[in-house]
């Protein structure tokens, strides 16, 4: 047996269905977001403006968010030193998990290293926890979820995205004495489309069910205080689990849940991905919690986001490129293939400057590859104009359909 072979067969049937991924090589400028340089080719540095962060308010580069990065590396020194189960919690893990328990109305939160790990480990243990529980997950629920359903054993219903009759009637055929669990997102990053959490929650006490909320692609950028869709919606209380992350409007790295304190304690004691793993080194810990705290006051940047972003909407679809409907701050113009999709970010990065990687299966459906845009405060309108004239350049250059 050649095992070298079927691996490379693996990675050229990639390269054949153009979904083999490049991760590109750049560096962004401190200060100066969403500027950066890209080593990618061979003509060395290349100044760019990145269009897919999901550093979405910029508070990565934030000088509250560096400062007190600095301070901590000086204070503590770089890692936590293992598992807060054998090093012991940093005062700034405890703070953060306050402040965090706090933005969502909850009685307590856990960190973790990341909010693929966060989803994992707590949909895991609460399902396994829950005798006979069944899990209902919407159809378009984050590979991180979908892992941890699958880890947890549990059965698992899945219902049409968004589709509350599917769900109820998923609900209502289940034995009503048997534990339930569903599993959802508020904005789902891909459509930028938003979930009825109220209609959900609905269900949810109709049917005797737990609820569990992903907020990862609101938390910061929502609400009055960065809490998230619930939080705008005034609906924080009705849910059980809120899980967030560090990593994407608050600018640093993490991912974490809110619940009770008693579904909080039962996580940090059994879930095997919170027990094992060394835990997130105090310098991150101190940048997220100055960043939540700086955007549990601040409105400015989530005014000027939700702007940014209906500028640009409205540029392209002036433009007739094929903007895909979204209600949120995410702008995803269809491609419909994936090997042109992904030409089309070779010829924005390599002609242009623009950095917009693309998206593709598993991601997203065969047949719906698009290119996915994260405009933010710091995205100037000549920036805007800059895309918006290379994105027409290269649809008319590659033939594709523009809408009236």
């Amino acid at each position: 047996m050649n095992y070298d072979q079927i691996f490379q067969a693996a990675i050229d049937r990639l390269h054949n269905e153009g979904r083999y991924r490049v991760f590109i090589d750049i560096l962004r400028n401190k200060g100066a977001y969403p500027n950066a340089r890209c080593f990618a080719g061979h003509n060395g540095e290349q100044p760019i403006t990145v269009w897919c962060s999901n550093d979405y308010l910029g508070m990565g580069q934030h000088p509250d968010v560096v400062a007190a990065m600095e301070e901590a590396l000086h204070s503590v020194g770089a890692g936590a030193g293992g598992t807060r189960n054998i090093a012991g919690n940093t005062h700034y893990h405890v703070d953060l998990e306050t402040e965090l328990a706090d933005l969502h109305g909850k009685e307590a939160a856990l960190l973790f290293t990341s909010g693929y790990i966060s989803n994992e480990a707590t949909l895991a243990t609460i399902a396994k926890i829950l005798p006979d529980c069944v899990i209902f997950s919407d159809a378009l629920n984050h590979a991180s979820m979908i892992a941890g359903i699958k880890n947890s054993g549990a059965e698992k219903k899945v219902f049409r995205h968004n589709d509350l009759a599917h769900l109820e009637e998923l609900l209502a055929e289940t034995d009503d004495a048997r534990p339930k669990l569903i599993a959802f997102e508020s904005v789902y990053s891909m459509d930028g489309d938003i979930a009825p959490i109220e209609a959900i929650c609905d269900l949810a006490d109709k049917y005797n069910a737990l609820t569990y909320l992903d907020e990862v692609h609101a938390v910061g950028m929502y609400g009055a205080r960065g809490g998230g869709i619930a939080e705008r919606e005034n609906l924080m209380q009705r849910l059980t689990v809120i899980e967030g992350t560090l990593g994407k409007a608050f600018g640093v790295m993490g991912g974490y849940v809110a619940a009770s304190k008693t579904i909080i304690d039962v996580v940090r004691s059994y879930a095997p991905g919170f027990i094992f793993t060394t835990s997130l080194s105090p310098v991150l810990v101190a940048g997220a919690l100055a960043s939540v705290r700086h955007l549990k006051q601040s409105q400015i940047e989530r005014d000027s986001h939700q702007e940014r972003a209906a500028t640009l909407k409205h540029m392209l679809r002036e433009a007739g490129l094929p903007v895909l409907p979204s209600v949120s701050h995410i702008v995803p113009v269809a491609v419909g293939d994936p090997i042109r999709a992904k030409k089309m970010s070779d010829i924005l990065l390599m002609e242009y400057g623009i950095y917009v990687q693309p998206i593709n299966y598993p991601t997203v459906p065969r047949g719906t590859e698009r290119l996915r845009f994260t405009p933010g405060p710091h995205h100037t309108d000549a920036m805007m104009v800059h895309l918006r004239d290379a994105l027409v350049e290269i649809w008319s250059r590659l033939e594709l359909k523009k809408v009236a």
